[in-house]
């Protein structure tokens, strides 16, 4: 896999051919192939324009909560998200991810009980996120057995929104490990660093201000977040 930063250079700079739009996605969504110098991958395009209108995320933001959630996930260390960019595609700006090789037939459901820590970072992660959307369908299975979260276009909502179908470590202890990792993180999102620059040209100043303070939540109480409260789990769970 290459390094993250030629990714994103090659996302951010490369010259895009639309290869056709990617059938069952809620959202237009189009398969591209990049190329820029010696490098070609294959990337998913979601631009602004076809977004469904949702009552409660304003419309024409869930292209920066894509590549919001890659900011938080680079920044965490965690490298759940692929890289993700936005910038301007053949229907307009858009979000732009880094197409994940993966096993098509794996999902979160097929491979649940394995590859624990990674799964508890997935977890973590979408707490602070406050994922609307963690479908068994938006965990790949990729290379080396690398877990990738994707489609994180209704994240970040001030209000609490977490939908998820990982709850298998709800009340365990958070590992050590993970809360140093956490509260690094607090410090760099905290006004005027480059990740909280970065963030707020993609989120409210509000949504910022919440997602610290989901983080402090989970420092503060140092265990998993149990289901709750209203309804927990998205539809459809695949």
């Amino acid at each position: 896999m290459p390094e993250f930063a030629e990714l994103e250079d090659v996302l951010q700079q490369g010259v895009l051919e639309s290869e056709g739009m990617l059938p069952w996605s809620s959202n237009y969504t189009f398969l591209l192939t990049i190329c820029h110098e010696e490098q070609e991958v294959m990337a998913v395009y979601k631009p602004r324009r076809g977004e469904r209108p949702l009552w409660d995320f304003p419309q024409g933001t869930l292209c920066k909560r894509e590549v919001a959630a890659y900011v938080v996930s680079k920044a965490l260390d965690w490298n759940l998200v692929p890289p993700t960019v936005l910038r301007k595609g053949p229907q307009g700006i858009g979000s732009i991810q880094w197409f994940v090789p993966h096993n098509p037939d794996e999902h979160y459901f097929t491979f649940e009980g394995q590859f624990v820590p990674q799964v508890q970072k997935m977890v973590l992660f979408d707490v602070m996120i406050n994922n609307a959307d963690r479908k068994s369908g938006h965990v790949l299975l990729g290379e080396n057995d690398h877990l990738w979260g994707i489609d994180h276009g209704i994240c970040f909502h001030a209000e609490h929104k977490l939908r998820t179908v990982i709850w298998e470590h709800a009340g365990e202890e958070i590992p050590d490990t993970m809360l140093v990792d956490m509260e690094r993180f607090a410090q760099e999102v905290e006004p005027p660093t480059p990740v909280y620059q970065q963030l707020a040209t993609l989120l409210s100043l509000r949504e910022i201000d919440c997602l610290l303070d989901r983080v402090s939540s989970l420092l503060l109480h140092k265990t998993f977040p149990q289901p709750g409260p209203g309804r927990h789990y998205p539809w459809p769970l695949i």
